[in-house]
């Protein structure tokens, strides 16, 4: 039998089963597994992964950690500590892009409020986002820790909270990219331009036309935009976003 001894930090607990939260424990592995394979075995996303260490020496995902032989207990092995990833995340693309999966309609409609480039598509299949976000070098968002796993993903992370705005607030501390409220498209993302309001008369009601003076319009979709009444709930998102940003270092 071959062990090696992991220490993970307890920011990462959560994604370890309750027997393993302690400050150390020993796994099983055969000799030919990577570290990368070490993670995913222990049930941890390897992008949820920073700082690795080998018996005190940096290494990466793609190591060949060597096991020690003998019982579970009796040879403490090698000792693999984990850390989270810092925060900000730096990213490939600066300000980073984002895809966002199925389940997450309603974080992707944030983001985008805040003019961050936020991409999702309807019924897309795990395949199809993880090969999206390689080819467009996006960051694919995900509550799905299956989908961290998959191999060919090459920038991801898993999104914390139950609810839309526990989310942002996950996002926005995790990667902390520049804001630029209301200049993006709510429905699909695209940037807005100012618009007259001649140039969106047909998808205004006549009371809107005139009580409004100052329109945009999506340069993807051609959807009309104009600071009405229904921009209360909106503006509280985006209020509440930049009360949160982080002081300059």
């Amino acid at each position: 039998m071959a062990y090696i001894a992991l220490e993970v930090d307890p920011a990462l607990w959560f994604l370890l089963s309750p027997r393993r939260r302690r400050h150390r424990f020993t796994v099983e592995v055969p000799g030919t597994d990577t570290v990368g394979h070490v993670v995913r075995m222990v049930g941890i996303p390897p992008t949820e992964i920073g700082a690795v260490r080998l018996d005190g020496r940096v290494v990466d995902l793609g190591t060949r950690p060597t096991a020690a032989s003998g019982a579970d207990g009796d040879v403490p092995g090698p000792v693999l500590a984990l850390g989270p990833r810092q925060r900000p995340q730096p990213t490939r693309q600066s300000p980073p892009r984002f895809l966002l999966d199925v389940h997450l309609r309603s974080l992707t409609r944030r983001l985008r409020l805040l003019g961050l480039d936020a991409a999702w598509e309807a019924d897309a299949e795990d395949a199809h986002l993880v090969h999206r976000a390689a080819r467009e070098e996006r960051v694919l968002l995900t509550r799905d820790r299956g989908l961290l796993h998959r191999g060919a993903l090459t920038e991801g992370a898993l999104v914390r909270g139950e609810r839309a705005d526990g989310q942002l607030d996950d996002v926005l501390d995790r990667f902390d990219p520049p804001l630029a409220p209301w200049t993006r498209c709510l429905r699909c993302g695209a940037p807005l331009e100012e618009a007259g309001s001649e140039d969106v008369a047909e998808q205004l009601l006549p009371r809107t036309r005139q009580a409004y003076r100052a329109f945009s319009r999506c340069t993807g979709c051609g959807r009309a935009y104009w600071r009405g009444a229904h921009a209360g709930p909106l503006d509280a998102v985006v209020t509440r976003a930049l009360a949160a940003r982080r002081p300059p270092a």
